[in-house]
């Protein structure tokens, strides 16, 4: 196991320092361009991803706030990945940069995250009423404790 995270590890600083040095080389420029985009995730997550999950969250009954937190950022990192794309549309030259019509396919993501997260309240809620079901059902009275002598 010990070998498998120095390998791990290893694997994530060579590919940090790869970024470096692609980042710094002037043959491939627009490194600042780079790097206000990597403060503006940051800024993205922590600053507005973050605290409005955790505000919906404690928001919810407590039964639902596993699956929802899920779906929310779940939804908020497929928003974060799609803006760009959505935020780059408009008339281009060339029609193959971007072909696809970026907004209805979020939309669509998003409506299955929706979907997937109700579906997952069914399931759990249906689950956990069945063994409370069969619970009543199965359970005899006793007159006593067992092991007291009445």
């Amino acid at each position: 196991m010990r070998a498998l995270r120095l390998t791990i590890g290893a694997a994530g600083v060579a590919a940090m320092a790869l970024g470096a040095v692609l980042l710094t080389n002037p043959q491939v420029g627009k490194a600042l361009e780079v790097l206000w985009w990597l403060i503006g995730a940051v800024l993205l997550h922590d600053g507005v991803l973050v605290p409005v999950t955790l505000a919906a969250g404690a928001l919810l009954p407590p039964r639902l706030r596993r699956a929802t937190r899920g779906a929310l950022i779940t939804a908020a990192c497929l928003t974060a990945v799609a803006l760009p794309t959505l935020l780059r549309q408009g008339h281009r030259a060339n029609a193959s940069v971007l072909p696809l019509d970026y907004g209805r396919n979020l939309v669509i993501a998003l409506g299955a995250v929706a979907a997937l997260t109700v579906a997952w309240h069914a399931v759990r809620r249906r689950l956990r009423v069945i063994p409370r079901a069969r619970r009543r059902c199965g359970r005899r009275r006793s007159i006593g404790r067992p092991g007291s002598s009445r």
